[in-house]
């Protein structure tokens, strides 16, 4: 086993065990507790991150699909499928998040306070939109995509293990393009105008925080923790969706994938799902309380 298929089993591992600790913990706090409504996102994520893992990678999915003995070209299109959905719920629930929390923070002499309650009111609704709008989007795109047969006959391009891109006319090539990245791109700048806002609201609190008390007296709020760490997941996947489009982008151009470069493109279509449990994890202080009492008792107990 190459060393690089080595790191990507350890990114998939990593990625899917933190990603299922923080679905079962949201899951618990959703259930027995009152959970806060970022958390209901958060939950989604995770397990949208959970999927996304296992298929962008194609390095477990495959092995299930075989030991069913499953067609290649059903392989093919459901990995593609669920792949691509997964990744724009990826990009749409991480806006979301982002709009949610600078709305929540905003002073309530702004124009975002008004709508405070009104989003807690439309959640269910905005994620029933957003799964139907991903769920409809990707599926004519399953007309280009299919089992791998002979490159040098049918000019196929091969994107995954036994997969391919088939040759289609640049018109429609140019259209769903022009779609993806429109969407994209409206999706990135929402979160980047939205951050940049908590960023500003951030900075004004922190102005009046040292005006009122000493610097050693302060403390960082609940709220202000949890925006930094979606301003964090915010810029962590704008950097790697913006890799993963330049290198998919050059490639489809080039109508050339080169098995190292899809190698790398794998890496780095993992790094956001894999990281964004890990940032949740160490910053959430309810999970932290948790693991600090869980440690207490295993002490006792041994």
């Amino acid at each position: 086993m190459s060393s690089l298929r080595i790191v990507l089993n350890f990114q998939t591992g990593l990625g899917v065990l933190a990603n299922i600790f923080l679905l079962f913990f949201y899951i618990f706090i959703i259930l027995g507790h009152r959970p806060k409504t970022t958390d209901m996102i958060s939950c989604q994520l995770a397990f949208i991150h959970i999927v996304l893992i296992i298929t962008g990678g194609d390095i477990w999915l495959w092995d299930i699909f075989e030991s069913l003995n499953v067609e290649n070209d059903f392989k093919c299109k459901a990995t593609f499928y669920i792949s691509r959905v997964m990744r724009g719920l990826s990009i749409c629930i991480t806006c979301l998040l982002s709009v949610f929390q600078a709305v929540t923070i905003s002073p309530s002499n702004s124009f975002l306070a008004k709508f405070k309650y009104k989003l807690k009111k439309y959640m269910i609704f905005a994620f029933l939109f957003i799964w139907s709008f991903n769920l409809s989007f990707i599926s004519h795109q399953l007309l280009y995509f299919g089992a791998f047969t002979n490159v040098s006959e049918t000019k196929q391009m091969k994107v995954m293990k036994f997969c391919s891109l088939f040759p289609m006319n640049f018109n429609i090539w140019a259209l769903i393009l022009t779609v993806t990245t429109s969407r994209d791109v409206f999706l990135v700048g929402v979160m980047l105008i939205t951050s940049a806002y908590m960023v500003i609201i951030l900075f004004r609190h922190q102005k009046q925080c040292k005006h009122l008390h000493s610097h050693s007296h302060l403390r960082a709020s609940p709220e202000k923790r949890a925006t930094q760490t979606i301003l964090l997941l915010v810029v962590c996947f704008v950097v790697t969706y913006w890799v993963d489009f330049i290198i998919s982008s050059s490639a489809v151009l080039l109508w050339m994938y080169n098995p190292i470069i899809l190698s790398v493109q794998k890496f780095v279509m993992n790094v956001y799902p894999t990281i964004t449990p890990l940032i949740q994890i160490s910053s959430d202080n309810r999970i932290i309380s948790m693991l600090k009492c869980l440690r207490t008792k295993s002490h006792q107990i041994f």
